[in-house]
């Protein structure tokens, strides 16, 4: 064998640390090590360690053993909690272990920590060594995972705690249960478009008066047991979500993150839980512009040579739900006075209504950042709004409703509601003059307060 790295395919550049992570499991370099041994410097080398690659499936782990610069095969064991523990006790201290990001992986690396030195779980959509591979088998997929972790190019992932993972299927089990909902909702809707029926006179057709309007139609036998059939759906399915966002929002009462991010206009319950959920512990990022990319809201860029660098679309890396989230809120966000929405007039007098919003959600998690970075509250929020938000996700809650009783000093609803938006109003025109001095070379820096977090007075 070689004692030197001979091949690289893949990006090289991408060493751990000069790149920023966008993914929530791990930062992996795509190499492909084909042969590794011994240091050329003499003396014993560092690599004689055992490195271990698991290849995790439902019923069983590939195993390959990396060992003084020989890699082997080693056989299956069964993916249950029983073979692994009797597995992980033939182990050394000294051992270090591979392995995919896989459903399953965390409870297998949480076998195996206290008898080894280290488990790595390796995300492999960022693993060009194994994607990419022209050989695709489980044993080739371990024995590069062996090769690569005894190369010294897999990093550490974080890995989130147990609430964080209950938050996180609880937001994905509420979204497919919205999908499917919506899905008997289409179903419904398309029975009165194949009988040329006229559309609803009312907002919502599944509400209590929508009902009655769709009991009187005259329809046929069978469209009226289709009907039916996604009617009984619909209440199925509506009663799940209520189950689920009953839990989100004990968890948004409770969370000073939670409440604090329903402070920007557009953001309620589902979108900040999703974004908590997904982003973990902020301490991660060092800048907005490092969350940007692990929710893949930043655009990709192509440039080699002395070429100009193009920029295209966004990266869409990590989780979808985050970014469709993201963009919904930006919708309802943009609608309200205030920075973010002169800054989405400002994109789309340029770019467009679809670029504008896109951007506007990836200034909205900028804004994220700094408001639970600072713990402050954003200092632009519509009070009533917000207020009224909050009063939800308490009642959502199981917190008791209030009596009404007393009189109210002081300005009243419509007056508070005015006042809130004039103010909304001066900080975007603040935001458009600090917008239009950076522009002319003349802007002093300090109007770009407009988009930040301070603390409400």
């Amino acid at each position: 064998m070689s004692r030197e790295l001979d091949s690289f395919l893949g990006r090289p550049c991408d060493w751990p640390g000069c790149a920023v992570s966008t993914n929530s499991v791990c930062v992996v370099v795509p190499v492909v090590l084909r042969q590794l041994s011994i240091n050329i410097w003499g003396g014993e080398s560092k690599m004689s360690r055992r490195c271990i690659g698991l290849d995790i499936h439902r019923d069983f782990c590939e195993v390959a053993v990396w060992e003084q610069g020989q890699v082997r095969s080693a056989g299956r064991i069964e993916a249950r909690p029983e073979a692994l523990a009797e597995y992980a006790t033939a182990l050394r201290p000294t051992d270090e272990v591979a392995l995919e990001a896989t459903s399953g992986a965390r409870q297998v690396a949480q076998i195996l920590e206290p008898h080894v030195g280290r488990v790595v779980i390796a995300n492999t959509h960022r693993l060009a060594a194994i994607s990419d591979s022209k050989h695709k088998t489980d044993r080739q997929d371990a024995r590069t995972l062996a090769q690569l972790l005894a190369a010294g190019v897999l990093e550490s992932c974080w890995l989130p705690d147990e609430g964080t993972r209950a938050l996180r299927r609880r937001v994905s089990r509420r979204h497919n249960l919205v999908v499917a909902r919506t899905r008997a909702k289409n179903e419904a809707m398309a029975v009165l478009h194949r009988n040329l029926s006229q559309r609803p006179p009312m907002s919502d057709p599944f509400g209590a008066k929508g009902r009655r309007w769709l009991g009187a139609l005259e329809l046929p036998s069978d469209e009226v047991e289709t009907l039916s059939a996604a009617l009984r759906q619909i209440d199925f399915l509506s009663g799940e979500v209520e189950v689920i966002e009953r839990e989100l929002a004990r968890f948004a009462a409770g969370s000073a993150e939670a409440r604090r991010l329903m402070t920007v206009p557009g953001v309620a319950m589902v979108t900040a839980v999703t974004f908590l959920a997904q982003v973990g512990e902020i301490e991660r990022f060092a800048s907005p512009k490092q969350l940007v990319g692990y929710l893949g809201l930043d655009p990709r860029v192509r440039q080699s040579g002395n070429g100009a660098a193009f920029t295209g679309r966004i990266s869409k890396e990590g989780a979808s739900l985050v970014r469709h989230v993201m963009v919904e809120a930006a919708h309802a966000g943009i609608r309200s006075p205030g920075p973010l929405r002169a800054f989405y007039e400002r994109v789309r007098s340029r770019r467009g209504h679809a670029i504008a919003v896109v951007a506007s959600a990836r200034k909205m998690v900028s804004l994220f950042w700094h408001l639970l970075k600072r713990k402050e509250d954003y200092r632009h929020s519509i009070e009533l709004v917000t207020q009224k938000k909050l009063r939800k996700v308490e009642l959502l809650a199981g917190a008791p409703r209030r009596r009404g009783g007393g009189r109210c000093e002081g300005p009243n609803r419509d007056e508070r509601r005015e006042i809130d938006r004039d103010r909304a109003r001066a900080a975007a025109e603040e935001y458009q003059r600090f917008v239009a001095e950076r522009q002319q070379g003349t802007g002093t820096g300090n109007g770009g307060a407009a988009m930040q977090a301070a603390p409400r007075t």
